[in-house]
């Protein structure tokens, strides 16, 4: 069982885009240990997205998160500037 949580809060040009690519880089979310993703918009303002999930290596997660690979896929995908990573251990 993961004990880690990872929420990631950003912004992006258009949500059905955003979510086409999100969805195809499943495979590489699980890789990185991170699983159980559930994502949410705001009710004010649709391209405002916050993701919820599970972690089972916070520094390969982390690591992965962070690389010029995934910062790619973020632009491409419209994410508009810095998406705000947290962690969190269940207390």
């Amino acid at each position: 069982m993961n004990n880690e949580n990872l929420t990631i809060h950003f912004k992006v040009k258009d949500f059905g885009a955003w979510r086409t690519s999100y969805n195809t880089h499943e495979k590489d979310r699980v890789s990185a240990g991170i699983t159980n993703g559930r994502v949410f918009r705001s009710p004010e303002d649709p391209n405002e997205v916050v993701i919820l999930q599970d972690v089972a290596d916070v520094s390969k997660a982390r690591t992965w998160l962070t690389s010029n690979e995934m910062k790619s896929v973020m632009e491409k995908s419209g994410v508009l500037g810095s998406p705000s990573i947290r962690f969190a251990a269940a207390a």
